[in-house]
Parts: C-alpha cells; structure tokens; sequence
C-alpha cells in the first residue's frame, strides 16, 4: 500500500510556519507498514487543492491532508477532499448541536462560520477531536481512502497517534516498516560510509546514512510482519555497525549525545564543571536538559569579557595579555580552574570567536578552543569551524561533547 501525504496551509509556503507534522505521519505510515511516496504543500486555494489531491489519489491508496479543517473562509480541505473524490458534502446537524453546546461551555458566543465544521464527504465519517471543534475525517470511496487530520499540534497529534494509527494498522494488517537511528559522534558523514559500505547494498534491512550539525544517524529500516520481527533483522546489522564504528557510535533513535554523557558520568561517578565564553551557556543548557543531569553536572561559569575570565575564573591576567582570551593557554587555564572552583573530576572549558568578524586579536571567526581537564591532566583541542554565528556556536557545544565523552571512555578503561 502506497500513501501521499499533502500539507494545506499558505503560511507554510510563505515559511510562517514549519511543517513538523507531515514528518510524523510519514513515520507512523512506515510503522504500519504503509509507504509514503510523496509530501506536498499546497496553499488555502480550493482550485490548487482539489488539483493536489486529485493527482495524489491517482497515484497512491491512502492520502493524509493535514491542516485546513477549521471554521474559517479560507479552511477548504474538506470541500477540496469532497470535488476531488467526485462527492457531495453533507452536514451533520448532531454535530452542529455538538458544537453549539461546546461553545455554550466555554461562554463563547455561537458564529455561524463554526458550523462548517459538522460538514463531511458523504463517503466519510468524523474522527473524534477531544481537543477541538474540527473532527477529523476518513473518507473511503472507489477503492481510495482519504485522512484529513487538524493542523493545531495538540489536536493533530493525538488524533494521529490513536485513532488514525489504529485505522492504518487494521487497513494495512500484515506488515510494518520499522526504523532504529544509529546516532555517531566525532567522525564525518563520508568516513562513517566508507567504513560501513558493505552494508549499504543490503535489501532488508536497509541502510542508509544522513548527517546532523555534528553528527552523522544511520537509519536501519526492516519490513516484516511485525515490529518484533523487523527488530530481529535489525539486531545484527546493529552488531556489525558498532564493531566496525566502536565508540563513535554513542545512542539509538532519541538517544541525544547530552544524555550519552551524562549517563557516563553517572557510570563512573565523576562529575563536571563548565566554564563557557562564546557560547555564553549553551552547553551548560544542554546537559540540563538531560533529566537528572543533577547527578553529575555541576555548574558553570558564563566568562564573555576578559574582566569576567580574570574576576570569575581567575585567569592570570598576564596570560591574557600574552596570549589573547581565544587562545591554547587561556582554555587550559580555564578548564582547570573551574575544576578546581567548584571540585569536580572534570573541567570543560570554552573560548572562540563565532563572529560575524575577526576579533581584537585578529583571531579568525570559527577559531574555537576546547579544554578537558581531569586527573590525568587537561587536553585541548583546537577547531576552526565554518557557517554562520549560531552554527558555529552549536558545533562548539557539540565538540565539547565529544571531548568530554572521549575523555570519560579513555578514564573508564584505565
């Protein structure tokens, strides 16, 4: 079974908004077994819509609609689904006194524009909405089917994960596409390839590799008759990628390369401190994102101005002034001397320049220096990153990760 999925919404063309919706029902598509083919935005125009969907249903089973169910003028997917389908919409007068009474509840007053909402194909039935006015639809005729699903995030969500996920399940029955994103750290998009190729040609499972801001996943999918079944296959391809790529390959599917690191303090019962200057925190927030970061981390130190690294950290004024604050020796000194403020078995420290232009110092924008302190002593590692002032900043926290976490695995095995 093939599906389609078209997003409706002009906002989402001009950009105003982003489309993380079609991304979820494509992968609760996969796992029920049921492979989208195709995404496409289309605006709040009726004629462009029903000409979307007439040329989704002539190449797919299932089309999914997301957006454009609600009361206003320019909410049309549901005249859209009925033109194309070559139906008739009919309304529901028990849903229309539905609404009136939700409304009455919530001491809003009654405009006739809300009762387009109690209209449906005469092929289709509603899909409760617990969260909103707009049902949901499912739309069965001539051997087609049609979803439409609200574009609100907390009506969409829960409609597509329960009772449009149980439709598709029983539409589909016997098979599911099943994924497992193998997360790795520290090495590039073409390394990493190079390294698996073998077991890029397979048929099922397939794999198939995709790089993040500092990181490359490796999406493992298996067809099978169940997700139980497909995880058996996807087992030994796991095995065979983490011997090849060992401790570059840090988590599975959600798995961030924060709660790596802090799972491996906790492992070893250290604990960090952070001392940041261009990123002015942004590690220190990702690893208290992690629930019970508590644990292990420590705190930190935001030291943006020179005064701050000499009156905060204690930073040798005269290292400063031979060296510059981005610099080998101001990150060593750093990372050391947080470690020793707030007594912890590791410092991290960060210095650079994110841009847009050279500092002071003449040093190049992306010039970025990472310190690793601990009872073995302080390494740092010296990047020149690319992009623009947020990437580089992101790709900063990202390699301070990566730092502390190869330092941790070097400690644990002695």
């Amino acid at each position: 079974m093939t599906a389609e999925v078209v997003s409706v919404g002009t906002e989402l063309l001009l950009g105003q908004t982003v489309d993380t919706h079609a991304a979820t029902m494509a992968r609760i598509l996969a796992d029920c077994g049921i492979s989208c083919m195709r995404r496409t935005t289309v605006g709040d125009n009726l004629e462009r819509i029903v000409e979307v969907l007439k040329g989704a249903l002539g190449r797919a089973d299932l089309v999914v609609t997301i957006g454009g169910l609600g009361p206003t003028s320019d909410d049309l997917t549901r005249e859209g689904i009925a033109a194309a389908l070559h139906d008739e919409l009919e309304h529901v007068a028990a849903y229309e006194e539905r609404l009136r009474k939700m409304t009455a509840f919530r001491k809003l007053p009654w405009i006739e524009s809300l009762a387009k909402q109690a209209d449906r194909p005469t092929c289709g039935r509603f899909v409760a909405n617990p969260n909103g006015s707009a049902p949901g639809l499912i739309c069965e005729k001539n051997g087609k089917t049609v979803i439409a699903l609200p574009g609100p995030k907390n009506e969409f969500n829960p409609m597509a994960d329960g009772p449009v996920r149980e439709y598709l399940e029983q539409l589909q029955g016997s098979q599911v596409i099943h994924s497992r994103i193998l997360r790795v750290c520290g090495m590039g998009e073409s390394q990493v390839e190079e390294k698996i190729r073998p077991l890029l040609d397979g048929e099922n499972p397939t794999v198939a590799p995709y790089a993040h801001p500092g990181e490359v996943h490796l999406r493992v999918t298996a067809r099978a008759k169940s997700r139980e079944e497909a995880n058996r296959l996807i087992d030994p391809i796991h095995e065979q990628i983490q011997a090849v790529l060992g401790d570059a390959l840090f988590g599975t599917d959600s798995t961030t390369l924060e709660q790596s690191v802090v799972d491996l303090l906790r492992d070893t019962g250290s604990t960090v401190a952070i001392a940041e200057s261009m990123t002015g925190g942004s590690l220190g927030e990702r690893l208290t994102n992690v629930p019970g970061a508590s644990d292990a981390f420590a705190g930190g130190v935001i030291a943006y101005l020179p005064s701050a690294k000499i009156g905060l950290l204690g930073v040798a004024p005269e290292l400063l002034a031979e060296y510059g604050p981005v610099s080998r020796e101001v990150a060593e000194a750093m990372a050391c001397l947080v470690r020793a403020e707030l007594d912890t078995t590791y410092g991290v420290s960060i210095t650079g320049n994110a841009g847009p232009t050279a500092d002071v110092d003449r040093k190049p924008v992306g010039l970025v220096y990472i310190g690793v302190a601990g009872p073995a002593g302080c390494e740092v590692s010296e990047s020149q990153f690319r992009g623009q002032r947020d990437e580089i900043r992101r790709r900063t926290t990202q390699a301070a990760l990566v730092a502390l976490r190869h330092t941790l695995l070097c400690a644990s095995r002695g």
